[in-house]
C-alpha cells in the first residue's frame, strides 16, 4: 500500500537546527559525566568499603535498579503487560534505573574490583551501561518524528517552514546558496543504501553539512552587506536578515541530513539490539556469580 504522505497524516517534524540538537546531546552527555565524576569524588572519601553494611546495601540496591530495568521490554513486547501504563513513563523509568543503577554499583565497588568474579560483573556492567547510551544517541534519531521524514521530504520541509519552493524563493537574492543547498540535496538524496553508505551517513555527512553551511554562510556575508548598501537597510535590518538566512540553510541541511540517516541509524539500531541483549544476559549471569560468591565465601 502506498504510504499516506498527506500533511494531516504525518507526524508533526520537530525544526531543530542542528546546534539545538547538539546542544541537547552535549547537556545528556555532559551531565552523565558529572554524574560519573561525583559519584568517584564520593567513593573516593572513604566513607565504606564494598563489604561493609553501607557499602553491601547500596550494591544491593544497585543491583536491584538493573534487574528493574528489565521490566521495560517486558512492558513492550508481553502482551499480558501492554496495560500496565503509559509506554512513555516505562522508557523515562528505564533510562533513570539505567543512569543510577551503575552509579551505585560503581560507589559500592568504589571503582575497583577485588576478585576476578567482581571484575567480570565489573566490566559486563560497564559494557551493558555503555552500549545503553549509545542505544539512546541511536534511538533520539531514529524516533524524533523520522518515519514522516521516511515518506515524504517535501511534506518534512513544509512542516519546518522549508519547502523546497519557499526556501528557494526567499534564498532567491542569493542564487550561488541556493544552488550549493539544491547540489547537497540531490546528491546525498539519490546515494543509495548499504554498509559503507550507512557508515558514511553517520560519520562523515555531518562534516559535510556543516563545511556546506560554512560556505553558504561565507556567500550570505559577502553579498548581504552589499544588499544593505544598495538599498538602505539599517545595522539592524542586516543583522536581522543575515540571521534569518542562515538559519534558514541550517535548518534546510539538516532535514536533508535527518532523512538522509534515517535508513543508517536504523540499521545501526538493528545491531545494537543484537549486541546490546547478548550484553545483558552475560551481566545477569557474573551479576549472579557474583552475589553467590559474596555469600559462600
Amino acid at each position: 500500500m502506498k504510504p499516506d504522505t498527506d500533511q494531516k497524516s504525518v507526524p508533526k517534524v520537530s525544526d531543530k537546527s542542528s546546534v539545538q540538537v547538539l546542544a541537547g546531546d552535549t547537556f545528556v552527555y555532559l551531565t552523565l559525566a558529572i554524574l560519573v565524576w561525583g559519584t568517584w569524588r564520593i567513593s573516593q572519601l572513604e566513607l565504606f568499603k564494598s563489604g561493609d553494611d553501607t557499602g553491601y546495601w547500596i550494591g544491593v540496591v544497585g543491583a536491584v535498579m538493573m534487574l528493574l530495568l528489565l521490566t521495560y521490554p517486558l512492558r513492550k513486547y508481553v502482551k499480558f503487560a501492554h496495560n500496565w501504563g503509559s509506554i512513555r513513563i516505562w522508557f523515562w523509568l528505564h533510562i533513570i534505573l539505567g543512569v543510577l543503577g551503575p552509579l551505585l554499583i560503581l560507589l559500592h565497588s568504589n571503582f575497583n574490583t577485588q576478585s576476578l568474579n567482581a571484575a567480570v560483573a565489573f566490566y559486563s556492567m560497564i559494557v551493558v551501561a555503555g552500549s545503553g547510551v549509545a542505544g539512546r544517541f541511536i534511538f533520539q534519531r531514529v524516533n524524533r518524528g523520522l518515519h514522516g521524514e521516511q515518506v515524504d521530504l517535501k511534506t518534512l520541509m513544509r512542516n519546518a517552514g522549508l519547502d523546497k519552493e519557499d526556501a528557494r524563493s526567499r534564498l532567491a537574492f542569493a542564487p550561488g546558496v541556493e544552488q550549493r543547498l539544491k547540489e547537497f540535496e540531490q546528491k546525498e538524496q539519490s546515494i543509495e543504501q548499504g554498509w559503507v553508505p550507512n557508515f558514511r551517513a553517520v560519520f562523515w555527512l555531518p562534516i559535510l553539512q556543516f563545511m556546506t553551511y560554512r560556505k553558504c554562510a561565507a556567500e550570505l556575508d559577502a553579498l548581504l552587506p552589499k544588499m544593505a548598501a544598495s538599498q538602505k537597510w539599517s545595522a539592524e535590518d542586516l543583522k536581522r536578515r543575515r540571521t534569518r538566512a542562515k538559519k534558514m540553510v541550517d535548518r534546510y541541511l539538516n532535514s536533508v541530513v535527518r532523512v538522509s540517516q534515517f535508513e543508517a541509524y536504523s540499521f545501526l539500531f538493528s545491531l545494537w539490539h543484537v549486541a546490546h541483549v547478548p550484553f545483558v544476559y552475560v551481566l545477569i549471569l557474573t551479576a549472579l556469580v557474583h552475589v553467590y560468591a559474596v555469600h559462600a565465601y
